[in-house]
């Protein structure tokens, strides 16, 4: 797919738009006043594979723990402000990598020029985040409601003050739980600016339905070469946010980190407990950061072709399997020793780097 072309902007280490792969983020959902809690959190994200991490400042508190927070990881981080300049301009001398921000609510010209002056002197880009559910009141009344068209010139209205002050260093989202509203947005706005997309679905929802809302919404853009940066919003941990990032990049060939299961449904000619298997080896892989193929199949239909297609697998047959290593047949062995024999496998293959 052809991506489209964006200028790039640097959120610390990682770059954002012009020639880079689409990074993953996601957000803490610590309070961030409690130092100990949020790091752990942003450690654990980053262990999952995350590259940009976003905190909330809601308050002074927060933004002063922000300190004590960039000194003790490495993910870069984004403050999220909404509201209050002065708690930007207190993250910036925290040292934020990115903040994120919506200049129609931090009050007015003079505010937002302290900001973005400050952001300018320590090179940290901005995000102008445009939310359905936060639109200015005279866009709802004039278009009706929550339109993509209302949303583009939203955001179109805060590049323009931005790029007023001289202020170039400019990521965009444009936000909604709609997704026809959504995706009409960034598709809109795509023809009219060159900056790089954050895209996404806001409030997607639990674990698993927000997931499935997430893959349709960002996948289609992603498929469409718009998109330079995600985050899936789930109601949940951040770790399954990140995972499920991957997963949507990794379908459409645009990443691969960690491992890509392919499982069999199971039909009346599975003589396995193929669906215990699978769930078994599919949680002992969360633990394997390096880019394989495991298919765990059920029967002799398609169950040796896929393993034979894959870095590794199994093919199954009555109370056994038989594995599979790079297309060629290893062993067969009997059910209750399926998932451990694989993971011999796999932890050979990791061990030798091949």
């Amino acid at each position: 797919m052809n991506r489209r072309t964006t200028q790039p902007v640097h959120i610390g280490s990682v770059q954002v738009g012009g020639d880079s792969p689409v990074s993953v983020q996601s957000m803490t959902k610590t309070d961030t006043r409690d130092t100990a809690a949020t790091v752990r959190q942003i450690n654990e994200l980053a262990a999952s594979g995350c590259e940009i991490v976003r905190l909330a400042v809601p308050d002074y508190e927060a933004a002063a723990a922000l300190k004590a927070i960039r000194r003790e990881v490495s993910l870069p981080l984004v403050a999220d402000i909404h509201f209050d300049y002065r708690l930007a301009l207190e993250a910036l001398a925290a040292g934020v990598d990115g903040l994120r921000i919506n200049p129609g609510n931090i009050g007015s010209r003079r505010k937002v020029a302290a900001v973005v002056a400050a952001a300018g002197d320590r090179g940290v880009p901005i995000r102008i985040g445009v939310n359905a559910g936060s639109l200015e009141k005279g866009l709802l009344e004039r278009y009706g409601g929550i339109t993509a068209e209302a949303m583009v010139e939203s955001a179109l209205r805060h590049v323009g003050l931005l790029e007023g002050m001289n202020f170039n260093a400019i990521k965009i989202s444009l936000k909604s739980s709609d997704l026809p509203v959504m995706l009409e947005a960034y598709r809109l706005l795509a023809g009219r600016v060159d900056y790089p997309f954050h895209i996404g679905v806001t409030e997607a929802g639990t674990v698993r339905s927000g997931a499935v809302k997430s893959a349709i919404g960002i996948g289609i853009l992603l498929s469409e070469g718009i998109g330079d940066t995600i985050r899936v919003s789930l109601t949940g941990h951040p770790t399954h946010e990140v995972r499920v990032g991957y997963e949507i990049l990794r379908s459409l060939g645009l990443r691969r980190r960690g491992v890509e299961l392919i499982s069999c449904p199971t039909c009346g000619r599975c003589r396995l407990d193929l669906v215990r298997i699978a769930e078994t080896v599919e949680e002992r892989l969360r633990h394997v950061d390096r880019p394989l193929k495991v298919a765990v199949m059920g029967c002799a239909v398609n169950g040796p072709g896929e393993a034979r297609e894959a870095d590794v697998g199994i093919a199954g047959g009555r109370g056994e399997a038989l594995i599979f290593c790079k297309g060629v047949v290893k062993r067969k062995v009997p059910e209750e020793k399926i998932v451990d024999e694989l993971f011999k496998e796999i932890e050979k293959m990791t061990a030798e780097n091949l």
